[in-house]
């Protein structure tokens, strides 16, 4: 007989950016090597329909799944420490609940009643996680809540939890709520009373917390254990350290099995499992920590200064470098700065230059000469998105000799639109889920560095991007030196291009980075990487 699906619910408390996301990530991989098949998803709080609309400055990088939703930057920590592959349906928002309810108004489905938050809204929420139940084979269902306890906005996923978890049954559900243990400097102690005081506020909602996971900056010691526990109405046991890690994120997963915290999630939920055997995750961890070689990476970008911006690109290049047993030492430039300054002066000792996606014009120049410097220069160059439609304007204009040649979406007006709108995205109005996103089929040419790379005819990459590399130029371009050496399977579109005669000059139209995995780096950047070491010797 098949057990029933298990539920654990990962709430914060205190502050925000405590790192629920990657607690509940890092405990999705200590499940999966216990041997059970698990599922994770975040409910967020916030009103926006998805986060695709909003600045990097607001909420980080937009990570696009393979079926094209726009999700918080928590579900690329999801699927790169598990396997999971999210989709549409693991990522809920406040104003996707709200506008569900009022099309369901408006359409007559609740036969005249008044429309309330509870049942109403609540409904939504816990329809979309018995959704997920069904279309899921998963022994477990990882459910992180954005936002901290105690905000207004949280408040109505909370109760949703709480009626849930007696309709499934308690011994099916895992309560795990993630605070903060300050340490005060001057009196030279952790202090538990804002653990405490956010555990309250979650009693007062209905929900008792089986497990709580503190981080800490120091050990949690057993007195501050047993207190906790006495004061939150768990056993000691379940008070969990999570500290901070010295070097890598990786380490999270580790750092958590010192506490046994799979095998208190496990007990709790009756769930027969495995010890786990983490030697392969440990053998990464060390490969990115104590690596033999290292390259110096440029980030040319416009978000610069925000970590979470291009925070799939890092990981992505983490990865890489780890299987190359190599430290990718990333240097995040400006791009209005190299207009100002130059390429050579701040670009003249890395042994690569990456330009990552990004809407609008600002900095574009300063990318501009950046790719024209990596391809005059012999450095390894990694253009995506943007970067790609970047190299081919650079391409264009100093070797095509195409003067004023840009993309249609920096001058509507150019001489040359090397880059320009797809043409059913002529007279799109809405910017929310608009662009051409999530996964499609390419076919890569032979005797290219992408075939070499990837080893196969057929890709399949996930897309966020409106404008295109217009066909009207390909013939031009590509006698000149620039190859086109990957399309859209269904269209034709250009999706990749290189430089031949380069040691490495790939543009990507996609997103390689939404699909790179710890112990399995992606063909593009594992090339780059290599290309950059290449060049140190």
């Amino acid at each position: 007989m098949a057990h029933p699906t298990k539920y654990i619910f990962v709430t914060g408390g205190v502050v925000s950016s405590l790192g629920k996301g990657l607690a509940a990530a890092s405990l999705g991989t200590l499940l999966e090597h216990r041997g059970l098949d698990v599922l994770i998803q975040k409910f967020d709080p916030y009103l926006n329909v998805d986060p695709g609309t909003m600045s990097p400055y607001q909420h980080g990088e937009v990570y696009v799944l393979a079926d094209g939703a726009e999700t918080d930057l928590d579900l690329g920590h999801y699927e790169r420490f598990t396997n999971c592959e999210c989709s549409s349906l693991n990522n809920i928002t406040s104003g996707q609940v709200f506008e569900n309810v009022i099309k369901n108004e408006r359409a007559g489905k609740y036969l005249g009643k008044t429309v309330q938050f509870i049942p109403h809204c609540t409904d939504i929420i816990k329809d979309r996680i018995r959704e997920v139940t069904l279309k899921s084979d998963a022994d477990v269902i990882i459910t992180e809540i954005g936002g901290t306890t105690g905000d207004i906005e949280g408040h109505l996923f909370l109760e949703a939890l709480r009626q849930f978890s007696l309709e499934v049954g308690r011994a099916n559900v895992c309560f795990i709520h993630v605070t903060l243990l300050p340490y005060i400097a001057a009196a030279g102690e952790i202090k538990t009373k804002p653990t405490q005081q956010s555990v309250a506020k979650l009693r007062e909602i209905g929900i008792v917390p089986d497990i709580i996971v503190c981080r800490t900056e120091h050990d949690l010691d057993e007195d501050n254990r047993a207190k906790i526990a006495m004061f939150c109405n768990v056993e000691a046991k379940n008070v969990v350290a999570f500290r901070d890690v010295k070097h890598s994120i990786y380490e999270c997963p580790l750092d958590l099995r010192r506490d046994k915290l799979d095998r208190l999630v496990s007990d709790r939920l009756g769930l027969e499992s495995e010890t786990p055997d983490l030697e392969k995750w440990r053998i990464f961890v060390d490969r990115v920590i104590n690596p033999t070689h290292e390259v110096t990476i440029a980030v040319v970008g416009k978000y610069i200064e925000l970590q979470d911006a291009y925070k799939s690109i890092y990981e992505s290049l983490v990865h890489a470098g780890a299987a190359h047993d190599t430290r990718v030492n990333v240097i995040r430039v400006d791009a209005e700065q190299i207009e100002e300054e130059g390429p050579a002066t701040l670009l003249k000792d890395v042994t690569g230059i990456l330009i990552p996606g990004g809407f609008g014009d600002r900095g574009t120049e300063g990318k501009i000469r950046s790719a024209q410097f990596a391809r005059e220069n012999g450095i390894p160059y990694f253009g995506i998105c943007l970067g790609m439609q970047i190299a081919t304007i650079e391409f264009a204009r100093n070797v095509c000799e195409l003067e004023g040649a840009t993309s249609t979406e920096f001058d509507k007006n150019t001489p040359h639109p090397v880059i320009s709108l797809q043409e059913e995205q002529e007279g799109v109005v809405t910017m929310g889920a608009s662009m051409r996103l999530g996964s499609s089929d390419s076919v890569v040419y032979k005797d290219t560095k992408a075939y070499e790379l990837y080893k196969s005819e057929l890709i399949s990459e996930r897309h966020r991007h409106r404008y295109e590399f217009n066909p009207v130029y390909r013939e031009q371009i590509e006698n000149a030196g620039l190859k086109v050496s990957s399309v859209s399977a269904d269209q034709g579109l250009v999706e990749i291009v290189e430089v031949l005669e380069h040691p490495f000059y790939i543009g990507a139209q996609f997103h390689p980075e939404f699909q790179s995995k710890p112990n399995k780096p992606h063909p593009l950047f594992a090339g780059f990487v290599a290309a950059a070491l290449e060049k140190t010797k």
